[in-house]
């Protein structure tokens, strides 16, 4: 018995070195091997490796990832929504007053027809495909336009472009808000 004990434990000990073994051999376990992974190790080792032409001491490395599509799925919906729908859930037993006020009536009962808020061209085909829908349906824009309280841009800023949204608003019926014009306070402050 000792003997059955002594054998598996070192089967499973093994097992993990070198499961370890082949995992640091290989930087990207999850990735097949191609072109893009090898841009991927070669870019890496570059600016790791001490003494090359390319070296980024490590204070200065900086790596930046789009959130939404490139580290999280971003279909069918955001996940940051599904998060909000199921947190929803979660809570509204500590919350009965939810039954009676929206929008939390129409989640629990999973009665939502469709409502979309952007602000970006980036959000042009949720726009779309949220109000293409059969029933009640609300698209809504916001107009980035008071620099003096906040930024104003669209179509000419470079990121947050708003140009093709914003043409296809009055077509697709939505609702357009301009940040200057409608909207008395941006930031509330606290002392309000």
């Amino acid at each position: 018995m000792a003997i059955k004990s002594v054998l598996l434990a070192t089967f499973f000990a093994c097992t993990f070195l070198c499961t370890g073994l082949v995992q640091a051999a290989d930087p990207l376990p999850s990735w097949h091997d191609g072109a893009a992974k090898q841009s991927i190790i070669d870019f890496v080792t570059k600016v790791t490796k001490e003494g090359s032409a390319d070296f980024v001491p490590p204070a200065e490395r900086i790596a930046t990832f789009d959130n939404d599509g490139t580290l999280w799925a971003e279909q069918p919906l955001y996940f940051q929504l599904f998060f909000a729908l199921d947190r929803v859930q979660q809570l509204a037993p500590q919350h009965p007053e939810w039954k009676d006020k929206e929008p939390f009536t129409s989640l629990l009962k999973g009665d939502v027809k469709g409502a979309l808020f952007g602000n970006s061209d980036g959000d042009l085909q949720m726009l779309q495909y949220t109000t293409g829908g059969t029933g009640a349906r609300f698209g809504l824009l916001v107009h980035h336009t008071d620099a003096a309280r906040e930024w104003a841009y669209d179509g000419t800023a470079s990121i947050g472009h708003l140009d093709k949204a914003l043409d296809a608003a009055p077509a697709n019926g939505w609702t357009v808000v301009d940040m200057k014009e409608d909207w008395k306070v941006i930031y509330p402050t606290a002392d309000k």
